[in-house]
């Protein structure tokens, strides 16, 4: 899974074909190397006639985006993403554009969730 972003995020699109292209992370892909982001990368498939559809149709579908080409977005600007260590042991997600707390990766040390 990458670290930077993760499934719900919004992020940009920050190279391609769908460059600026602002969107939700759909679902992560080929054990975290690429990402399906909503709205972007969209392609076109054909879909073979079958007895609930016997017209066939053609359907458009976001396709996946390598991650080292999306960056996640706070305050409508993409960002870079760096991890801090809380005082009490947990470890959360900081973006390095203005510092706002994106998501805690997980609880403090050596304290299973739960318990």
């Amino acid at each position: 899974m990458p670290r930077h972003v993760r499934k719900g995020d919004v992020v940009m699109v920050t190279s391609g074909a769908s460059r600026g292209v602002v969107g939700e992370i759909l679902r992560v892909v080929d054990e975290g190397e690429r990402v399906v982001v909503k709205g972007a990368n969209m392609r076109t498939r054909h879909v073979k006639p079958t007895q609930q559809r016997p017209q066939g149709t053609i359907v458009k579908e976001e396709g996946p985006i390598h991650v080292s080409n999306v960056s996640p977005v706070v305050d409508g600007k993409p960002t870079r993403v760096r991890f801090v260590t809380k005082p009490d042991g947990s470890k959360v997600r900081v973006a390095a554009r203005g510092g706002k707390e994106l998501h805690v990766l997980h609880g403090p040390r050596g304290k299973k969730p739960g318990k």
